[in-house]
């Protein structure tokens, strides 16, 4: 995710990095050039006397602008159908941030095995970010997990849920110890249920894209409409007919591209969420959370 200055208006209209130019910009500079070349095709044709200007001069604008109205009309559902699933994916972070600073400041304070709770909180995230990217392993949680939850979870087909079932595993032992009474045990059950719950979530969002019917009508018309869209304005504003092209493929191509890139906001690109800066949110809150209730129990043990 990129972090800018939303008050930088200069810097931000000529920005090159994490905006939709460069994936857009082949398509944009193809139609602009076959635009380009009915002109010139045009203009050598009114030079020849093989075209008579008259016979595009009829050409009614009238159906053009609803298709374009329409396809106006797509675009922006599209936009706010995938900026609905990059803020969803954001709030489900949110909580799995906030749900592991309650279970490791809720666990820590009652066991003295706070930081290995920690250690599983940290390994389930970064496995999470690394299973919603497309990785079914344990890479990354070498440091926080013990050899044993990562054998298990890499066994199982979804490797954050061994996780999870690891730090229920460590309730239960806790409990057994009689270091956690019943309601204990029903409140850290519950939070770590936020989380799993969350990551469902995500996972939803990951495994269920936009329909592809629907995806694919809006390039389709895109291309009928700028294709089309030369035989308009070549006649009527000559060699200024490619920038007009060019804006107006800069709109459609541009804006139809930025929705795909948030469209599945746990990627790689430029502006999908950045889940490592998330992952060690969590890492540093649950170890600082452990170590804090480490330290305010050593008086009393001594």
């Amino acid at each position: 995710m990129i972090e800018y200055n939303r008050f930088s208006w200069w810097r931000n209209t000529f920005s090159w990095r994490g905006t939709a130019l460069p994936l857009a910009f082949p398509r944009i500079a193809i139609a602009t050039a076959f635009c380009l070349l009915l002109e010139a095709v045009y203009e050598l044709g009114l030079y020849e006397r093989m075209v008579d200007a008259k016979f595009f001069q009829g050409f009614d604008p009238l159906a053009h602008s609803v298709l374009g109205s329409l396809i106006g009309f797509l675009i922006v559902f599209r936009m706010n159908a995938s900026n609905a699933r990059y803020w969803e994916g954001r709030s489900l972070w949110g909580q799995l941030i906030n749900c592991s600073r309650n279970l490791v400041r809720t666990g820590a304070e009652y066991s003295p095995r706070g930081e290995e709770l920690a250690g599983l909180v940290a390994g389930y995230a970064i496995c999470l970010r690394r299973n919603l990217r497309g990785f079914r392993d344990t890479e990354e949680t070498e440091v926080y997990l013990s050899p044993e939850v990562r054998d298990e979870a890499e066994r199982f087909g979804n490797p954050p849920s061994a996780i999870a079932a690891g730090i229920s595993t460590w309730i239960a032992r806790e409990a057994r110890l009689g270091l956690l009474d019943p309601i204990l045990v029903r409140h850290l059950e519950a939070v770590l249920g936020q989380m799993v719950d969350a990551q469902g979530g995500c996972e939803k969002i990951q495994k269920t894209p936009l329909p592809f019917a629907y995806v694919a009508m809006i390039k389709q018309l895109i291309f009928v409409y700028l294709g089309t869209l030369p035989l308009l304005i070549c006649p009527r504003f000559g060699w200024w007919s490619p920038l007009i092209m060019a804006t107006v493929s800069l709109g459609m191509l541009g804006l139809e591209e930025a929705s795909v890139e948030i469209e599945d906001p746990f990627g790689t690109h430029p502006n999908c969420l950045d889940l490592e800066s998330y992952c060690l949110t969590i890492t540093r809150d649950a170890a600082q959370l452990a170590l804090s209730a480490e330290r305010r129990r050593a008086p009393s043990s001594s």
